[in-house]
């Protein structure tokens, strides 16, 4: 018989894209993001990504203080911990990295390009958010460049250089994928690589079937067998867009900072919720749901013993 695929769940519990007034599920406080990994870890997802926010006002928080009051408990679950180096598009890069090359994690996201992050859309959703810094987050995207430079991705693999730490390579745009192909034909990065590729965010590519099988046949052609593709579908798309991933032999992300809906019209109560969605339909074609130490095996990480928290 043979031997089923595993699929890796990673799971992105709060981001910094969705505000507190969006939605009273999305956690916010380190307990509330602490108790919001464990759920998502006890349902099945290998891998948890941890952005941080300030527990006051729910502005993220990319601060050394504020992810140490939550990686160490967060560890205690046995998932892989995936450590932002995105943080929000209005903070500079120096700023971004600092989690992860203070606490040398298993793994850290890495954007592997600039793009237009246009969250002004959503004024018309959430007309009445309570805090003005929310307010002034979406409509100041309609002028933001999420700046992701060469040089700014060969300044954060120069600042988690020696931690062992292996990257996610979120990819929006086609473009992407031939920029992570770039930094790895001079050296920069080495396989096997794991790449995110980001569907439905304005300014970066579509959500329709036909850009995830672009995504994935260019992945395939650049990089062949020595890599794991992943994706994440923003919003609605988000479980249209992991069922077509894992059909076609990829692996998937859910979580709160994705998407606040499990299905239409139905708010998730916690990012587990969609855990257990995506589970259904591994199950329904013949797929396992991979461990954390799946995860690690798979993408070549150094193991929990060896981070700094």
């Amino acid at each position: 018989m043979a031997e089923r695929r595993k699929v890796i769940i990673s799971c992105a519990l709060t981001g910094a894209i969705h505000t507190p007034s969006m939605s009273p599920y999305l956690p916010v406080t380190p307990d509330q993001i602490i108790a919001e990994g464990r759920r998502a870890a006890n349902a099945g997802a290998a891998i948890l990504h941890v952005h941080a926010r300030d527990p006051e006002s729910g502005r993220p928080d990319q601060s050394i203080e504020a992810f140490d009051r939550i990686l160490p408990a967060l560890k205690e679950t046995g998932a892989v911990i995936n450590v932002t180096t995105g943080g929000s598009p209005f903070m500079t890069v120096q700023e971004r990295v600092r989690p992860a090359a203070h606490f040398a994690p298993e793994l850290a996201s890495l954007n592997m390009g600039s793009m237009n992050f246009g969250l002004y859309t959503m004024q018309a959703r959430y007309p009445h958010l309570a805090q003005e810094w929310e307010n002034e987050h979406l409509e100041n995207s309609r002028d933001l460049v999420f700046r992701n430079t060469f040089k700014d991705i060969e300044y954060v693999l120069a600042a988690c250089q020696g931690n062992g730490t292996r990257f996610e390579f979120e990819c929006y745009d086609i473009g992407h994928l031939y920029s992570l192909r770039h930094m790895l034909d001079r050296g920069k990065v080495a396989g096997p690589l794991f790449i995110q590729s980001v569907f439905g965010l304005l300014g970066g590519i579509g959500s329709h079937p036909e850009d995830v099988t672009m995504m994935r046949r260019t992945a395939t052609r650049l990089f062949g067998t020595d890599h794991q593709w992943s994706v994440l579908g923003a919003g609605a798309s988000q479980l249209r867009i992991g069922a077509v991933s894992v059909a076609m032999g990829g692996h998937v992300r859910v979580g709160l900072e994705d998407s606040l809906w499990v299905g239409p019209g139905e708010p998730a109560t916690s990012s587990a919720d969609q855990v257990d969605k995506i589970k259904l339909v591994l199950d329904g074609l013949g797929l396992d749901v991979a461990t954390p130490d799946d995860a690690r095996a798979l993408l070549g990480l150094k193991g929990a013993d060896k981070v700094r928290f």
